[in-house]
C-alpha cells in the first residue's frame, strides 16, 4: 500500500463531473478517553497539495502541526465534528462516528458551502456515514479511500491536530491521566492512573469495566 498520497482518485472524480471532492477521516476511535473526531476537507479543483502530506498516523506530531496551515491554504474548506465519550457509551462507537460526521458536515453547510454534486471519499471500508442525518444533498459516498488520497490525508491531519489539542486542554496542569502525551489512548500509565484514581466523565466508562470498578471519580 502506498504511503504517499496522490490526487489520482480526486482527478478521476472531477473528470466524471464531481463538483467537489470531500475527504473524510476519523481520529480517536480506539481511545479510552475523550471524543471521537471526524474531519472533512473539501476541494473544488486539483492543485498541488502541501509537500510532506500523509495520513496523520504516518507522520510525527511536529510534522502534523506544521502541515495544518498549508493544508488549510490548499483546501477550499475544512471542518471537524466530534461526539463525546458519553455519546460513545450511550450509542456505541459507530453511531458516535455518524454523529460526529453529521456535525462536521453541518459546519460546512453553516459556512455556506454547497455540496450538491460532490463526492465524499471516506477512509476505510465501512460507510459509517450511512443512515446519518446529513443534509439531503446530491452527494455520493465512496469508501475504501485508504491512505492514497490527498484530500483524505488533509482531513486526517487537521482532525488529529484538533483532537490532540482538545486532549491537552482537558489534561489541565496536573495531567493525572497523562492525556497530554497519550491523547486518551490506553497506555500503561493511563490504565494505572484509572486504577488509582478512578475514571472521569471524560472517559468512555463502558470500555473500562475490567479496569476500574468505579465508573466515575469523585
Amino acid at each position: 500500500m502506498p504511503t504517499d498520497p496522490t490526487l489520482d482518485v480526486e482527478r478521476e472524480l472531477f473528470a466524471e463531473g464531481a463538483t467537489c471532492v470531500i475527504g473524510v477521516d476519523e481520529v480517536g476511535r480506539g481511545a479510552i478517553a475523550g471524543p471521537v473526531v471526524v474531519g472533512v476537507s473539501l476541494i473544488r479543483s486539483v492543485t498541488d497539495f502541501p509537500a510532506g502530506l500523509r495520513d496523520s498516523k504516518l507522520i510525527s506530531a511536529k510534522r502534523r502541526d506544521s502541515l495544518v496551515e498549508p493544508v488549510l491554504e490548499w483546501v477550499d474548506a475544512s471542518a471537524q465534528g466530534e461526539a463525546t465519550a458519553a455519546e460513545i457509551d450511550e450509542f456505541g462507537i459507530v453511531a458516535a462516528l455518524t454523529r460526529a460526521g453529521e456535525r462536521a458536515f453541518a459546519k460546512l453547510a453553516i459556512d455556506g458551502h454547497d455540496l450538491t454534486g460532490g463526492v465524499v471519499l471516506l477512509d476505510g471500508t465501512h460507510n459509517w456515514l450511512k443512515g446519518g442525518l446529513l443534509p439531503p444533498l446530491d452527494i455520493r459516498v465512496r469508501a475504501k479511500a485508504d491512505r492514497d488520497c490527498a484530500v483524505v490525508a488533509a482531513a486526517s491531519v487537521c482532525a488529529k491536530v484538533y483532537r490532540d489539542g482538545l486532549m491537552v486542554t482537558a489534561a489541565g496542569s496536573d495531567d493525572t491521566y497523562g492525556w497530554s502525551s497519550n491523547k486518551g489512548y490506553g497506555s500503561e500509565g493511563h490504565f494505572d492512573a484509572i486504577r488509582a484514581h478512578g475514571a472521569t466523565p471524560f472517559h468512555r466508562t463502558t470500555w473500562l469495566r475490567s479496569v476500574s470498578p468505579e465508573p466515575l471519580a469523585e
